[in-house]
């Protein structure tokens, strides 16, 4: 038996419904510190559907290459964190149509579509620079 069963009609562990924790060890019996078990389930359950929304888009990450996430890094390379969507996916159609001189933004531009520039630049649009 599983320690914490996820509900599938739920989609939340079976702890935080109130359904019984078993303890650890197989003999089925009820753990005194199920409501620790209970508490453990909860915030892992939450933080694994917050982390789902605020998840980099596919292709973003190849950007950190060179554009930095954190303030801490210094480069020549522009920011993207914190800058507005309509910029970032702008200056994305530039460097892929040419009108924006580059080294390699242009190839990488090439690489994405329109809806995947566009969710790119919203989820940097989105961090904090």
């Amino acid at each position: 038996m599983s320690k914490i069963a996820l509900s599938r009609s739920a989609g939340c562990p079976a702890a935080l419904r109130g359904q019984d924790a078993r303890a650890p060890g197989g003999d089925g019996s009820l753990s005194r510190s199920a409501p620790t078990y209970r508490l453990v389930a909860g915030l892992l359950w939450a933080s694994a559907t917050s982390a789902t929304a605020a998840e980099m888009p596919a292709g973003a990450s190849s950007c950190s290459g060179c554009h930095p996430i954190g303030a801490g890094v210094e480069t020549p390379v522009s920011r993207l964190s914190g800058r507005p969507a309509d910029d970032i996916a702008s200056a994305m159609r530039d460097f892929r149509d040419g009108k924006l001189p580059a080294t390699v933004m242009g190839r990488i531009a090439k690489g994405f579509t329109e809806g995947e520039a566009a969710a790119i630049a919203a989820w940097y649009a989105a961090q904090k620079p």
